[in-house]
């Protein structure tokens, strides 16, 4: 494959190196304060991750910081060149680490887009209420 939506990787990342991965990211969003860390496992449902970790934060300046520690984070452990799209002070932030797809929101708008409804795995089952 070839052309701008190829991937980079050329053997898919196994169970261990996943965790790893997950791991990192999900402590460095701890590290600089992210709320409502949640991880959801998108294999079967995507071809463009097998993780999708979401996290919100209050400020776009908190939120700035959470992508650019984790894209100096992932970099420092070998995880290589992370995209950042959003970063230049917005309501949302992605950071495409490759196998795994972060999501930095505030709050509203991480409920207005809905990810996690998007994407859950309580997708097929009726909302209490």
């Amino acid at each position: 494959m070839s052309g701008p939506r190829a991937k980079s990787r050329k053997v898919a990342a196994t169970p261990s190196d996943l965790d790893r991965l997950q791991a990192l990211i999900v402590t460095s969003l701890e590290d600089d304060k992210g709320e409502n860390i949640v991880t959801l496992d998108l294999a079967g449902k995507a071809s463009f991750a097998d993780r999708m970790i979401i996290a919100s934060g209050l400020a776009d300046r908190q939120i700035s910081a959470m992508a650019t520690h984790l894209q100096e984070k992932l970099r420092d452990n070998g995880f290589g060149r992370v995209r950042l799209e959003g970063a230049g002070g917005s309501d949302w932030v992605l950071i495409d680490a490759g196998d795994i797809v972060v999501h930095l929101f505030k709050p509203d708008s991480r409920e207005l887009y809905g990810l996690e409804k998007m994407w859950g795995a309580d997708l097929d089952e009726p909302s209490e209420g």
